[in-house]
C-alpha cells in the first residue's frame, strides 16, 4: 500500500486551479497524491489556526498564528506587483475622507487587512471608524446600497468594480510598493512541519513542477480553472492568472521573502500580529 494522500485546501480561484491542476490531477511524476478540498482563504486560514490538513493556501497575515506548526514553502502561492486590494467607495473622494467612516473587510486575518490597516495609520491619521467583516462577494454590493461606507476588495473585484457604479478611493498596493519598493505578499502555502525535511521538499519540488507544467500547457487546466471560477468570465480568469502567477510563484527568493518579512514586521509594530520568531519563516 502506499501513502495515503495528503489532505489540501485552497481556493477555487483561477490562480490556485491554474497552479495546482497538474498536481492535484496526479500528472507530476513522482509527486506525492493530493486529497483536495476547496475553501476561501478566510476558511482556510482557520483551518490553519486549528491545525487542520496537511498542506494549506492561507494568507500571509495568518503565518505568526501559525508557523510552530507549519513551514511556509519558497513556492505556489501568490505575490505581485499591480494587484493589491483596493479601497471603493459610492462617491469619488480622498483618504481624509473615510474618517470614522465604516469599512467592510473580508477578513481580520488578511493580507487586505494589514495592507489597508498600514495605508490608514499612514493616510486616515484621524482613523477609519467600525470595520466589518463581510464575504468578499457581499462587499460591492454593501458599497454600492449604502450599507457601509467604503469597502476594502481583493482578487477579480480588481477587474469588475466599475460595474457596480463604484471608485477607487485607493490601491493599497501602489502604497505598499510606493513606501517599500517591494511585491505584495498575498497568499501563502504551508505544509505541516510534522511531515518532516524530506517531504517537506518533495512538497515544494511538486508545487514547482506543476506551476511550469501550467505554464507549459495553460489550456490543459482549463476546464478545471472554469469549473471552479464561479461563473466567472473567462477573460476576467485569464487576468487573475496573469496577476497573480508570476515568478514569485516558482520561487519567492530574495525580494519575496524581504516583502513577507516587511509585512509582517510592520504589521507587528502597529500591534496588529504577533512578533515573528528569527528564523520563524525558514523552510526547514
Amino acid at each position: 500500500m502506499g501513502e495515503p494522500p495528503l489532505k489540501i485546501a485552497y481556493s477555487p480561484c483561477p490562480n490556485d486551479t491554474f497552479v495546482f491542476h497538474a498536481w492535484a490531477h496526479g500528472q507530476v511524476p513522482g509527486a506525492p497524491a493530493l486529497d483536495v478540498t476547496f475553501a476561501d482563504i478566510d476558511i482556510t486560514n482557520g483551518m490553519a489556526e486549528r491545525g487542520e490538513f496537511d498542506i494549506l493556501k492561507v494568507s500571509y497575515a495568518v503565518l505568526p498564528w501559525v508557523l510552530d506548526d507549519y513551514a511556509l514553502l519558497p513556492c505556489g502561492g501568490a505575490l505581485g506587483r499591480g494587484c493589491g486590494p483596493l479601497v471603493l467607495t459610492r462617491e469619488p473622494g480622498d483618504a481624509a475622507g473615510l474618517a470614522g467612516k465604516t469599512v467592510a473587510v473580508p477578513s481580520e486575518r488578511s493580507t487586505a487587512y494589514l495592507l489597508f490597516r498600514l495605508w490608514a495609520a499612514d493616510q486616515v491619521p484621524a482613523g477609519v471608524g467600525e470595520v466589518v467583516v463581510l464575504p468578499f462577494h457581499e462587499i460591492m454590493p454593501a458599497v454600492r446600497d449604502g450599507k457601509v461606507d467604503a469597502g476594502l476588495v481583493i482578487h477579480e473585484a480588481r477587474f469588475t468594480y466599475q460595474e457596480y457604479g463604484l471608485h477607487r478611493l485607493a490601491d493599497m498596493g501602489e502604497h505598499w510598493e510606493n513606501t517599500t519598493g517591494l511585491p505584495i505578499p498575498l497568499g501563502a502555502i504551508i505544509a505541516k512541519r510534522a511531515l518532516g525535511e524530506e517531504r517537506l521538499r518533495a512538497l515544494a519540488e511538486a508545487a514547482r513542477a506543476s506551476v511550469r507544467m501550467a505554464w507549459d500547457d495553460p489550456q490543459a487546466s482549463r476546464g478545471y480553472v472554469l469549473a471552479h471560477a464561479q461563473e466567472m468570465d473567462p477573460a476576467v480568469a485569464d487576468q487573475h492568472i496573469g496577476l497573480y502567477v508570476n515568478e514569485f510563484t516558482t520561487d519567492l527568493g530574495e525580494d519575496g521573502y524581504a516583502a513577507v518579512r516587511g509585512l509582517l514586521t510592520r504589521a507587528a509594530a502597529e500591534g496588529l500580529v504577533p512578533p515573528l520568531g528569527p528564523n520563524a519563516l525558514d523552510f526547514v
